[in-house]
């Protein structure tokens, strides 16, 4: 299993900069970054390259999306703005090398659901003929509405509808967290659809903690994904509880121990 850090929500005691040496230190090898966008794309890839890290996805930029606007990518009359964002990533995606790029849908009210879905729909086409020829998988993640109401993909049958509709190779982001908080089936989920997800992110529930301080078992999940058959990474997405970022990693060094 291999396993990133979340440098958004992780080791938010220190300097964004000053996160990757944290990782790197506490044994991650990898890391992500939901916005990157506010570090020019130089210096983080000269932390990636000083601490031998690598990053395995970005966010395409998302406008208003979390500050409690609709985002870009679902919105009428805000393509432009998407195709906008989607240029400023690839200068990142050409610098920083993920594997995975996210579009985060955005938020519909009920009655603008089906114009949504099919402006979702032609900006994921956008997003991966671009995108895809630099190596990148485009993926679509699941958002639950507890946390971010008329989020427009609230759910597994969502991605999936979304993604057996569309002519290019997307794949799911699939976050144990918003699936919980959602009430799917988390761990049977995880078994049957290993080969159609391409990044897994965590964090416990109902807090949104690191694993041991919620209802999870993570420990049956971690086997439900790796019965399917699941190569990619495991994202740890989640807000330390604690003051300490490293002092919250108990649920890692057993891991680490486990394979040792």
């Amino acid at each position: 299993m291999k396993f990133t850090a979340n440098l958004s929500l992780l080791y938010p005691e220190h300097a964004f900069l000053e996160r990757f040496a944290a990782a790197a230190s506490d044994g991650f090898q990898a890391v992500e970054i939901q916005f990157p966008y506010d570090t020019p794309a130089a210096d983080i890839r000269r932390e990636l390259d000083k601490h031998q890290l690598e990053c395995v996805l970005i966010n395409v930029p998302a406008g208003d999306l979390m500050t409690g606007g609709a985002g870009l990518a679902c919105v009428s009359g805000r393509e432009q703005a998407f195709e906008d964002a989607l240029l400023q990533c690839l200068e990142y995606v050409r610098v920083l090398k993920p594997q995975c790029v996210n579009v985060l849908a955005g938020r519909a009210a009920p009655e603008e659901r089906e114009a949504a879905l099919q402006i979702l729909q032609s900006n994921l086409i956008k997003a991966s003929r671009l995108l895809g020829p630099e190596g990148v998988q485009v993926t679509l993640e699941a958002i639950n509405t507890f946390d971010m109401p008329d989020f427009l993909i609230a759910s597994f049958g969502d991605m999936q509808s979304v993604i057996a509709d569309c002519p290019e190779k997307l794949a799911m982001q699939f976050d144990i967290y918003h699936m919980a908080r959602m009430g799917e089936p988390v761990a049977a989920l995880l078994a049957e659809s290993g080969a159609h997800i391409g990044h897994i992110q965590f964090a416990d529930v109902p807090g949104r903690h690191e694993p041991g301080t919620g209802e999870l078992d993570f420990q049956s999940l971690w086997a439900a994904a790796e019965m399917s058959g699941y190569q990619g990474w495991y994202g740890a997405e989640y807000r330390p509880e604690g003051e300490s970022t490293s002092a919250g990693l108990g649920w890692f060094k057993t891991i680490q121990n486990r394979s040792n």
